[in-house]
């Protein structure tokens, strides 16, 4: 279906710094592989591109970086457009947008006349459009506009998102696809010993961490309890995080970024993993769980129904009493409890988020779209 076809898949950052995207993106190119055709990865450069271009060795994906001239948040690079042309590409994917790479590849599209499909990753999200408004205002009018236009389909994570796509780009075309998450346990774990809740991602108040902290203090929690945050962010975010732990009792730990085994060690020492976020696209923190089979607690902005409907989640608010409710439910669970929760996440792992499943679905968009067809054909929007 897609033998020998070149895929590009463009991004603001290829390394640790993008995030969820770029954990999306590696993913993303696995899949593209499995589907027989050749990932090319396409993003600005930063301090971590060379270390973290390991992570794309199993997907076979051409790598390439492109030096940024200027800000780093507005991305301009200079050579991008030149670096997409001559990676004669069949299909162009852009993986999250507000920065120069919508423009480059808007560019590349009206260039070429070859399928262009862009996913937003939440960023569309009501609560992330009203944050930085004039810069937003000006990248519409600058490029984005013109980029959503000349998109085969806009990638909608879930149908909320779609419902953002349509609010903001004024037309409906959306392709509704999940993230894929990883390969699930083959066997379902043992429930921890330890009443031992993490939180794995970036520090940034959409995460909404200072509360997650001010909740778990409030809340009644066997003895032993704690509560780990494993991640990065700007250095004002995580000033402002360290400042609220230290005003907790001493059961909640920050450990800074986690890779690799440790990142896995943490997962497997878990109870729950908590997302309390204001705004998230499809997180891959809580594929990551269920792939583990560890429960979650998340907030309804998690856009992960399902796992509310199957018993994989138990959802928390955004305040400290809602989430002090909800640590006091999770904690006083028996093992009996947290085994059928554990079950539904690997369920889950296993079905609609199984790279499999995801993959036969981007593959049938791609060959549409590729073949002059609709991609949206079979959309489960």
């Amino acid at each position: 279906m897609l033998r020998g076809m070149r895929i590009g898949l463009l991004t603001a950052s290829a390394s640790r710094l993008g995030g969820g995207v770029f954990e999306a993106v590696v993913a993303h190119a696995t899949m593209i592989r499995q589907l027989g055709a050749v990932p090319v990865v396409i993003a600005l450069e930063d301090g971590f591109s060379n270390e973290d271009r390991t992570r794309f060795d199993g997907s076979g994906a051409e790598v390439v970086v492109c030096r940024v001239a200027g800000p780093r948040q507005i991305g301009y690079s200079p050579g991008m457009l030149a670096a997409l042309e001559q990676a004669r590409l069949d299909c162009l994917h852009l993986h999250g947008i507000w920065m120069y790479p919508s423009h480059a590849g808007a560019r590349w599209a009206r260039k070429t006349g070859q399928p262009y499909f862009i996913s937003p990753h939440g960023m569309l999200d009501p609560w992330i459009v009203s944050r930085g408004r004039w810069k937003k205002a000006l990248a519409r009018l600058g490029y984005e506009r013109a980029g959503w236009a000349r998109a085969t389909a806009m990638h909608a994570l879930t149908r909320r998102e779609a419902r953002d796509i349509v609010r903001e780009v004024g037309e409906d075309k959306s392709l509704v696809i999940p993230n894929a998450g990883p390969a699930a346990a083959l066997e379902a774990p043992l429930p921890p010993a330890d009443r031992h809740v993490v939180y794995i991602g970036r520090i940034h108040a959409k995460k909404n961490l200072i509360a997650l902290v001010a909740g778990w203090a409030a809340a009644e929690r066997p003895a032993r309890a704690r509560l780990t945050i494993a991640g990065w962010g700007d250095d004002a975010d995580v000033a402002a995080l360290k400042q609220a732990i230290a005003a907790a009792d001493g059961s909640v730990a920050f450990v800074g970024p986690v890779f690799g085994q440790q990142k896995q060690a943490l997962l497997d020492d878990a109870r729950f993993v908590v997302l309390t976020s204001h705004s998230e696209g499809l997180p891959m923190a809580i594929l990551e769980a269920w792939a583990a089979g560890k429960p979650t607690l998340m907030t309804a902005e998690c856009n992960l129904e399902e796992g509310f409907a199957a018993g994989a989640a138990l959802e928390c608010g955004y305040d400290q009493p809602a989430i002090a409710q909800t640590v006091q439910q999770a904690l006083a669970m028996d093992d009996a409890e947290w085994q059928r929760m554990s079950a539904a996440a690997l369920a889950l792992a296993r079905s609609s988020f199984s790279s499999e499943v995801v993959a036969k679905q981007w593959g049938q968009a791609y060959a549409a779209a590729i073949h002059g067809g609709s991609p949206r054909q079979g959309d489960r929007a």
